[in-house]
């Protein structure tokens, strides 16, 4: 295939008309939208630049092979989409040095291609866009537009060197496969909003905010601002105020500042009265719901509905929202659970097929730790939940009530990481289980007494800490699964990509040694127990990865969320279709044999209904 590297100019104006106030979807789709010009590169010929009318411009770009070529760009989504909403062009495969870097140097490294160039030695990005806002083409003197051209032919440039020497370094293959699908899942979107559904529930979540703010009698806005009082107010709707140590005090206080990760959580919460609540302390005008409605309504009026998820998003390499739209975290509890789930709608005459991998963490756990017998007792579908309430209360499991069995599950999918059983007594809280510390502490011990080699694996994860400091190798789980790249301060993935822990260093305090890795927001604190919820969901993330890929040969996936991937199918197929999805997912990679991985799923017109 032919590799066509690509740069779009476009109409900029950074107050109001930029990607730092629009979305990309927006952006592209908005009647102000010009393109001044674009640079290709096919193979290793030399770069040429193109600006005029549309038509002129639409004229040269459909002269290249596209059926027969990979589109590579600087952050595809943005060019691809452009190419193919505004130009009608879909070439045969999508690349991107962005998501490419992102997975080869680690989510917390700057990622913009100025900074990339400087990564790779390569000659340095130009500043020419800064002359360019508020101009549209007509704006431009020719000596202008020349110059912008060379600006924008050198971003070419830099971009197909970083591809070469990316793919030099051995950038996977299948990994390739997967930036592509998740940018079709963008670029070329498929899905359907329903509006008059959208528009209903944008009115129901107005209303019921308005009565929720008349109902809470807020009538003192100290109630807002004070700790204490707005604490009160969370404890009234049966949540306990998020906490932190403070960094002056040394003590537990209460953590509900803007930028505290748990009380931002809240603004997620599924009571609505909750939402609400954050909603008014943070002086917005909308609630979460609210705001992510009105974004869905005006991509419905905009047209389809492409699904923005950043490739390698994570640390342990999961696909994670973008664009301003989060389909991760779309409410599956509460009051507003489903309702824009059932808004996205399959085309006309196909079906959405979803299919989630069931327990994949925990099953990854045991397996990767060798605790056979939990791995025995997923392979033969026993139900495990109710196997750790048996061990907890000492009863049969045919004797287990379905709150016993709750505890049970919370349990596996909990303490499989060291929590310890303060955290857990509060997980369990947040479910509405309220147990004694002293209870916490024996459910605790008898998951860790039932499953030592998990405990055992813990350890092995801190012994690594101190190789991978030291610069040493051990093996790490299952053999031949996971390697030590102590140079890299990193551990190597099936999939051959890096999670990083970058700069790691050991310290001392009144607790011991204790390992710390630097990220973009400062020091994080690591250990055993963490490492190996890391690894889980690394392994976890490249076992769907290649299942999505074998799910694409037959039929399109249109959104992976956490552990589940989506895909369209004819209706008349519907049947047929869902039998080879879970084939697919029940699937493993030889490099996971023995780990008994599951799924359950359903299809229907809409998201929601599956």
């Amino acid at each position: 295939m032919n590799l066509i590297t690509l740069d779009f100019e476009t109409y900029y104006e950074k107050a109001t008309f930029s990607l730092t106030k629009l979305t990309t979807e927006e952006y592209v789709r908005d009647s102000r939208f010009e393109v001044i010009g674009v640079a290709v590169k096919v193979n290793n010929e030399e770069t040429e630049w193109a600006s005029g009318p549309r038509e002129e411009i639409q004229q040269w770009l459909t002269s290249f092979p596209w059926d027969d070529s990979i589109l590579l760009a600087h952050n595809t989504a943005f060019d691809g989409f452009i190419l193919s909403e505004r130009f009608g062009i879909v070439p045969k495969v999508y690349a991107d040095t962005l998501s490419m870097g992102r997975a080869l140097h680690g989510v917390e490294v700057g990622g913009s291609l100025g900074a990339m160039a400087e990564r790779y030695k390569l000659q340095a990005k130009g500043t020419e866009v800064n002359e360019a806002n508020g101009k549209y083409r007509q704006d431009f003197t020719p000596e202008q537009l020349s110059r912008y051209g060379d600006y924008c032919i050198n971003d070419v440039e830099i971009t197909h060197a970083l591809f070469s020497r990316m793919m030099h370094n051995g950038f996977p293959k299948k990994e390739l496969k997967l930036i592509d699908l998740t940018l079709r899942m963008f670029i070329t979107p498929k899905l359907e909003l329903d509006l008059t559904l959208l528009e209903q529930h944008y009115d129901e979540v107005r209303d019921k905010k308005a009565k929720l703010l008349l109902d809470a009698d807020i009538t003192d806005s100290t109630q807002l601002a004070s700790n204490q009082q707005f604490a009160d107010l969370l404890r009234l709707y049966g949540v306990s105020p998020p906490t932190k140590i403070s960094v002056t005090t040394g003590k537990e206080t209460l953590a509900l500042a803007k930028n505290d990760e748990a009380f931002k959580a809240l603004a997620e919460h599924p009571d609505i009265r909750v939402q609400t609540l954050v909603a008014a302390r943070l002086g917005t005008k909308s609630t979460l719901e609210e705001t992510r409605t009105e974004r869905f309504i005006g991509i419905a009026k905009r047209g389809l509905m492409p699904v923005p998820l950043k490739y390698y998003a994570a640390h342990t390499g999961r696909w994670g929202g973008g664009d301003n739209l989060n389909l991760q975290n779309l409410p599956s509890r509460g009051e507003n659970a489903g309702k824009l789930k059932k808004a996205i709608k399959a085309p006309e005459g196909y079906v959405i097929i979803d299919s989630d991998s069931s327990q994949i963490e925990a099953r990854t756990l045991a397996w990767l730790a060798g605790q056979n017998d939990l791995v025995e007792a997923f392979r033969k579908g026993e139900d495990v939940y109710k196997l750790m309430a048996s061990a907890i209360y000492g009863k049969k499991a045919e004797e287990i009530t379905k709150e016993e069995r709750f505890v049970g599950k919370t349990t596996i999918l909990g303490a499989g990481y060291g929590m310890g059983s303060e955290k857990f007594k509060n997980q369990l809280k947040t479910f509405g289980v309220e147990v004694e510390a002293e209870e916490a502490k024996r459910i605790v011990h008898t998951y860790r007494s039932t499953y030592p080699q998990i405990v055992s694996i813990w350890k092995q994860a801190q012994v690594a800490l101190q190789a991978l400091a030291n610069g040493s190798v051990i093996r790490l789980g299952k053999e031949g699964v996971l390697q030590l790249v102590p140079l890299e301060k990193a551990i190597r993935l099936p999939s051959g990509l890096l999670m990083r822990y970058d700069d790691l260093r050991a310290t001392r305090d009144e607790k011991g040694v204790q390992y710390m890795y630097k990220t973009r927001r400062g020091w994080n604190k690591i250990y055993g127990g963490k490492v190996i919820e890391n690894v889980c969901q690394a392994i976890a993330r490249c076992i769907i990865g290649e299942q999505m890929i074998r799910i694409a040969k037959k039929y399109d996936v249109v959104l992976t969320v956490h552990d589940a991937i989506a895909c369209l199918a004819k209706v008349e197929e519907a049947e047929e279709a869902r039998n080879y999805v879970e084939e697919c997912m029940r699937w493993t990679p030889d490099w996971a044999e023995g780990l008994p991985v599951n799924c359950e799923s359903g299809f229907g017109e809409s998201y929601g209904d599956c």
